[in-house]
This record gives C-alpha cells, structure tokens and sequence, in this order.
C-alpha cells in the first residue's frame, strides 16, 4: 500500500454511524473538552496576565518611591523579565509532553505565583531585578506550553475559537487588574506595608489557588482522559487523528529490493506480475520521540521567522499598553484610583472582538487575513494619540489600539500549531516563534518613559512603526502559504514522499512526514 493509500484506508472510521450520529457525538466531546479545558487554561492565562501587568499598577501606587528607583530601573527591571522568559520557552515544549501537561503548566504558575507574593517584600532595586528574573523563568513556559496543549486536544481548525476564549481572559485581565489593584491599595498600612506590596502579595496567593484548582480539571491527553465514556474516548481520539492524518504517515522500513526479491521467489512459471507493495504504518502523536532533526526543521521553516516577527509588532504594541496603560492614563490627569479605574473601559471591546474574529478565523479557515484587517484598526489608534490635541483624544486613541491588537494574538497563535504536524517539530516552532516575539519585550519595557507624559509621541511613534512591520510580515506569511498550497494542489511537491521514504528507509527518522505531505494545505 502506498503511502498515499494509507492517508485514504485510515481514515474510515473505525465504528459506522450515521451522520446525525456523528454531529451528537462530536458536539458531546467538545462540550466536555471546553467545559473541563477552557475554564481552567482561563484562569491560569488570566494569573498570568496579572502577574505580569501587576507591576505597572504598583508602580503608580508608590513602588518607585519605596524601592528609591532612579532613571530607567523600573524599565531594566521589566527587561530582565523578558531574558529569563525567552530563554525558559523552548526548554520547556520539549520537556512538556514526558511530563504530562495537566502537571506541568499547573505547575509553573504555583511557582510562578509564589514568586509574585515573594515580590511584596523586596527593599531594593537588587530585589527587584532578582524576583523579575525568577518570576519571568517561571512564566515563559506557559503559553507555547498551552498552544502545544490545545493542538493535542483540538482539531486544526477547531482550535482559534478555543485559543479566542482563554486569550480574552487576558484583555479581561487588564481589566480586572485594574479594578483589584484599585481595591488591594485600600490596603495601604495593613500589617505595616504599602498597598503596592499587598497588590503583588495577594495576587500571588491567588496565582496558586488558581494553579491547584487547574492541576484538578485539566486532563493529560484524550486517551486519559476521565469524564469521558470508553465509546466517547475512543470517537475523540479516532476524529481527532483523522483530522490530522495526513501529517502522520509513515512508511514501514521495508525496502522495494528485497520485495521484489521475495516475489520472484513466490512465483511460480506462471507470467503473470506480482504487485509489489509498500506497507505502512502510523506514527501518532502519543508515540513520537525526540529527533533533533526535527526540532531543525521547527526552527528552520521559514512561516516561524515571517510569523515571529510579525507577533514581535504585536507584543510591542500589547506588552507596552497592558504595562503602561496605567501611566499614560495618569498622564491623562487622572490620579490614584481614578487612573486605575479609567484603564478598564478600552479593554471591553478587546475582550469582545477578540472572540467573534476567534470564532470567524475557525469558520472561515482564516488566521493571517483577519490580522491584515484589524492591525490598520491599532494603527489609526496610534495616529490619533500622536496628532490629539486634548485628553479626550488621547484617550479615545486607546480604545482604538486595544481593538486593534487584542483580535491579532490568537490568529497569529493559532497559525503555526494549525501549519505545523508532527509533535516535536510543532513544540519547537511555537515555542521559538514566542521567544523571537517576546524579544520585542525589551523594546516594549523602554517605549514609553515619564518624560513624554502626557502625549507620549515618541512612545506612540515607535510602536506604530513596529505595528506597520507586523503588517507586512503577515502579509509575506499569507503570501508564501497561498503560494506553497498553490504548488502542491498543481503536483510540484509529490518529491517529498521520496525525500522522506529515503530518511525513514535509513533509519534516520521515526517521526511523521508531517506538513512535507504533498495533501497538506496550510491554513492562510
């Protein structure tokens, strides 16, 4: 049977049912998936985002002064963060599947949370570098390590909508951020300690309650998973192996030489050709082991790099508004609570459009044309705070920013996992393209300084150039998926069943062809 012939016998389900049949039982499994996944990778996104905007709320309720930071600590501080996050990324997706998920990610954020109450006693500016490094070598793990999660669980085009769900808990969280700092800093002389050390003590008690109550609900993978039946089970694993079955076939070692010697020996003096075929086998996801060579081709595919540092505009853009939201409201003319309260309002139509586009992307198999069109949204954003001649501008520039990017992070996290097949090629490609992207971290911490309050032009002008480069890095990245589907569905890439016949017959890999397969379309 040849390897084409595999895609096509394998894919029969295993039990025959009718189609309504088939919708109920899928519409079953997702519900439970959702209602056992969802909530908890929520909350443990919504602890993150709090813990790592915290700090913008502490700093306008006094931290700068206690800690006496002078000049540009407070932003050194933020970019030590984003060192220890990038290096930890790629560690950890490949480490993420021995350990099992359900273990690790829940993991992360108790350490990660007990860092963050440990950052509610710091006296120094060496302090604070330290709990920054810590608290940022815990936290780099956990969203390519969810990205890795979902694609084990979901299938490719069934996964933006459930990305849109747990990301909007972070607009949710600048929000909610905003709103607890406001009430933590009531606090202020409790037990003798400032407000700002409540907001990082509280929260981080949180962090880990959240932690606990995720390692209960989140499952390992589907074949463990306990609420379901056996039939439910074994249906989610069979659809969901049929959805990305193409990117796990794999020839047996069985070269045609020996066939063709094993044939004539067969024969009797009979002239008739015996058919000489190929077997196959499947590699799935659950039995893949580590090849370095695929983890070269994860960092070697070219839509990583397009991708990366397109999501780099972005996180400049949203890293620099979730981190000094607070300050430019200050420098609005809102002070204290005021200032904290009035951060909440832009994120309201983030958290909104960031599911309806999540819930579109899936319908309509799209992911780079909806970044396209709501990037230009940030970009007016930024024009209007840069050319506003009053506050109520300015802050109307806001919400038009926060519009804008929100709606772009699960379409551009949902890219890779959709167009990259075969586990550890896929675990190196979100975790590298988030570590390139997060680069732009150091960028974000250093944009926007005190001395450009209240219009912040210089700020609002260097992220708008970088929102322009995201634009034009996802328009390359859907150019060359348009160009490279193009290619495949006219036969130009049928070599690569060759190619990776002659690396499987050498024994030079037991992992999927994966997105080689010339049937493999990528999602735009």
């Amino acid at each position: 049977m040849s390897l084409n012939g595999s895609v096509l016998s394998l894919s029969r389900p295993i039990v025959q049912r009718s189609e309504a049949e088939e919708k109920a039982l899928t519409g079953k499994v997702l519900r439970k998936l959702d209602l056992r996944i969802l909530p908890a990778l929520a909350l443990l996104w919504l602890a993150n985002f709090i813990d790592r905007t915290n700090v913008g709320n502490a700093r306008i309720a006094g931290l700068d002064k206690d800690l006496n930071l002078k000049g540009n600590q407070f932003n050194i501080g933020l970019a030590i963060f984003y060192v220890s996050y990038i290096l930890i990324e790629l560690p950890s997706n490949l480490v993420i599947k021995k350990v099992k998920p359900s273990r690790w990610l829940p993991m992360l954020v108790a350490v990660w949370g007990t860092v963050t109450t440990l950052s509610g006693i710091i006296q120094n500016f060496s302090g604070f570098l330290a709990i920054r490094f810590f608290l940022g070598l815990c936290e780099g793990g956990l969203l390519p390590g969810i990205m890795l999660y979902l694609s084990t669980i979901y299938k490719r085009h069934e996964l933006q909508q459930r990305v849109g769900i747990f990301y909007a808990s972070a607009s949710l969280s600048g929000a909610f951020g905003g709103l607890l700092a406001t009430a933590i800093i009531r606090m202020d002389g409790v037990a003798g300690l400032a407000g700002w050390r409540w907001i990082f003590i509280l929260e981080g008690i949180a962090t880990v309650l959240i932690a606990v109550i995720a390692a209960i609900f989140l499952p390992a993978d589907l074949q463990t998973a306990k609420f379901f039946t056996d039939e439910e089970r074994e249906f989610a694993l069979a659809r969901f192996r049929a959805g990305d079955l193409v990117g796990t076939s794999a020839p047996l070692s069985e070269p045609a030489a020996r066939l063709e010697v094993d044939a004539e020996k067969n024969s009797d003096t009979r002239s008739e050709t015996i058919p000489v075929q190929t077997q196959t086998t499947v590699v799935y996801q659950e039995d893949e082991h580590l090849e370095w060579r695929e983890v070269f081709r994860g960092a070697t595919d070219i839509q990583v790099w397009l991708t990366a540092i397109s999501y780099m505009g972005i996180i400049i853009s949203l890293y620099s508004f979730s981190l000094f939201l607070p300050t430019i409201v200050a420098g609005l003319g809102y002070e204290g609570s005021e200032a904290q309260l009035h951060t909440v309002p832009p994120y309201i139509p983030a958290v909104v459009l960031t599911v309806v586009v999540s819930i579109a992307a899936d319908k309509l198999k799209w992911r780079g044309p909806f970044i396209l069109i709501f990037l230009p949204i940030s970009m007016i954003g930024y024009i209007v705070s840069i050319v506003a001649r009053n506050n109520r501008e300015r802050y109307a520039g806001v919400f038009l920013i926060a519009a804008g990017v929100y709606p772009c992070g699960p379409c551009i996290l949902s890219i890779l996992p959709n167009n990259m097949s075969g586990h550890y090629k896929r675990a190196t490609a979100t975790a590298l393209q988030l570590a390139i992207a997060n680069c732009g971290g150091f960028i974000a911490t250093f944009t926007y300084t005190s001395d450009q309050s209240p219009k912040f032009i210089r700020g609002h002008s260097i992220t708008l150039g970088f929102v322009i480069m995201a634009w034009l890095f996802m328009a390359a990245n859907v150019t060359y998926c348009w160009w490279e589907n193009k290619a495949r569905a006219a036969g130009r890439r049928q070599s690569n069943i060759d190619k990776y016949q002659e690396l499987w017959d050498s024994g030079k890999t037991r992992a999927p062809i994966g997105d080689r397969h010339p049937n493999f379309r990528f999602t735009l």
